[in-house]
């Protein structure tokens, strides 16, 4: 019998743990090279912050720990499937690897259903619910292609 990854029993952990004390649900852990580099639990309702779940919080937690904005090599551990949000995150942080417990089908089944979310990212822009537009394009291509010239530019 295989012995229960201790990475995931902490992310479980830092989830109930968090639970218990009246957040969400969620819990993760960043490993690299075998060491935890950053953890974390769902702070949205404790922190009023809708972007604090628990991969952000743990994925923070590594880059400050580490002094970086990359964490290549590193996988994650979270206690369900990251939304999309998180999903962009750990993509962003070049975390190589991702393993969950539950599925996004086990987050909607305990009220946190992300479907119209996944939805929504797979559209063009002019076809999501969220109104948006454009204002001043050019400016805005210009402050991107001065940045491809700037000396202090650090490419991520």
């Amino acid at each position: 019998m295989t012995e229960p990854n201790p990475f995931m029993l902490r992310a479980l952990e830092l989830a109930q743990v968090n639970a218990r004390a009246g957040g969400g649900p969620f819990g993760a852990v960043i490993v690299r090279d075998g060491a935890v580099i950053g953890e974390g639990a769902n702070h949205v309702t404790s922190g009023n912050d809708p972007t604090a779940h628990a991969e952000i919080v743990a994925i923070r937690d590594a880059c400050y720990r580490l002094a970086t904005f990359q964490l290549d090599g590193a996988v994650i551990y979270c206690t369900c499937e990251p939304c999309p949000m998180c999903l962009g995150a750990i993509l962003w942080a070049r975390i190589a690897g991702l393993v969950y417990a539950g599925d996004r089908a086990d987050a909607a089944a305990a009220g946190f259903d992300d479907a119209a979310f996944y939805r929504e990212v797979c559209l063009p822009a002019r076809a999501r619910t969220l109104s948006s537009s454009r204002a001043l394009a050019e400016q805005g291509r210009a402050l991107l292609a001065s940045w491809l010239t700037e000396p202090a530019r650090r490419p991520y």
